[in-house]
């Protein structure tokens, strides 16, 4: 299986059961609670037969014709120089084998392992024949045994490793979009919904999170606004909620990412029912983290209500409803050796305070349905999941 480790928000797997993996989770026996997930670089790649002597000097033509347009070398290794003539074909090799059902599981676990070495091999997974529907057979597969939980540390082994090179495809930019687009993130959305503690279920929510986190990573507002579309938000507050520290981490970073971007921040703040679902798990993670502090956790916390103070009527809200431990100080020896978020909170505390709202008054004329009735002066939306649905952003909700 894959070994999980964060790196800026990315969620990274290899080679480690989930036995293994779940008991270095934090508050499983210890373990990094950092949480992140690494983006491919470049593109192309192709998987097949070798091609007829005929049409093969044809290529070769064309090729001296169209230099732009010759394939990368070596499984789309830079130059083609680093892998040699037997190793791209093992690779091969291994793509051909996730289409066959004896030898798929194999396949799997080897070219999970093999991923951060490969920068193309998004591409080789996604142009070669078949093996996309191979990897969505082998997440299909197992729903029926999320309810009732019967998820084996076997069957989550081999899932997650179908996942880990979803997350790949994710990440690489010439195949982002065209994964957008088949809407293959819904697959993973059944794996978000499960409410099972046990480390097989744990760990297949973390690894599909890991997907979703790839995505968010990019800071594309196309990925925010299928997020968005999708009702990402409810399945990251469950899990926020609900889950292990690091799988909370994970989901706490994609609200913030999807934060971050304009159509995010004015999703969440368009309706009270919105806000006050997100504000509420917020609240209950920072009184959780004034018991058992995770900086990086509480790194991602400060961060959100930052960006939420963005926003007028959030702003206004946040004078009311910020959690005490974020004003009276209790986070102050554990943030003094991290000043990046020191200085978030600070920001953040003079964004919430009655003086600035004093300026902000005393600089504008807010009429009767400006930014100072705060949130609560907004309509409850037609309809929605969990608070905080009610459809895309611009739509009726």
């Amino acid at each position: 299986m894959s070994q999980m480790y964060m790196d800026g928000g990315n969620v990274h797997a290899g080679g480690m059961s989930v036995q293994q993996q779940m008991h270095n989770m934090p508050g499983r026996g210890g373990g990094n609670p950092n949480v992140m997930v690494t983006s491919s670089p470049g593109g192309g790649g192709m998987v097949g037969q070798q091609p007829h002597p005929a049409q093969q000097q044809q290529q070769q033509q064309q090729q001296q014709q169209h230099p732009q347009h010759q394939q990368p070398g070596a499984a789309g290794m830079p130059g083609g120089a680093q892998l040699s003539g037997a190793e791209k074909e093992s690779i091969f090799s291994l793509v051909r084998d996730l289409c066959t059902v004896e030898t798929r599981e194999n396949a799997l676990l080897e070219l999970s392992k093999k991923r951060e070495a490969l920068p193309d091999l998004a591409a080789i997974l996604w142009h070669s024949f078949g093996t996309m529907a191979a990897l969505l057979q082998e997440i299909v597969s197992i729903y029926p045994l999320l309810s009732p939980p019967a998820l084996t540390a076997h069957a989550s082994n081999r899932v997650c490793n179908s996942l880990a090179l979803l997350q790949c495809v994710a990440s690489h930019n010439e195949t982002r979009a065209l994964f957008l687009n088949a809407h293959i993130p819904l697959f993973l959305y059944p794996f978000l919904n499960t409410s099972s503690k046990t480390r097989p279920f744990e760990y297949l929510r973390l690894t599909s999170l890991g997907v979703i986190g790839a995505l968010v990573k990019t800071d594309d507002t196309e990925v925010i606004n299928f997020l968005l579309s999708t009702e990402i938000i409810p399945l990251c507050l469950r899990i926020m909620e609900t889950g292990s520290e690091l799988s909370k981490t994970v989901a706490t970073f994609i609200v913030q990412k999807i934060l971050l971007d304009d159509l995010g921040l004015q999703y969440i703040c368009q309706t009270y029912e919105r806000f006050f679902a997100v504000a509420t798990v917020l609240a209950n993670m920072v009184q959780g983290l004034a018991e058992a502090p995770s900086l990086r956790l509480l790194k991602h916390l400060v961060r959100c209500y930052l960006r939420l103070s963005d926003n007028p009527r959030a702003r206004e809200a946040l004078r009311q409803c910020l959690p005490e431990p974020l004003r009276d100080g209790t986070f102050a020896n554990f943030l003094k050796d991290d000043p990046t978020t020191k200085r978030w909170m600070t920001q953040l505390l003079v964004n919430v305070s009655e003086q600035q709202q004093q300026q902000q008054q005393q600089g504008a004329n807010v009429g009767p349905g400006g930014a100072a009735q705060g949130l609560a002066g907004v309509g409850a939306p037609a309809g929605g999941v969990g608070g905080v649905g009610g459809g895309v952003v611009g739509g009726g909700g």
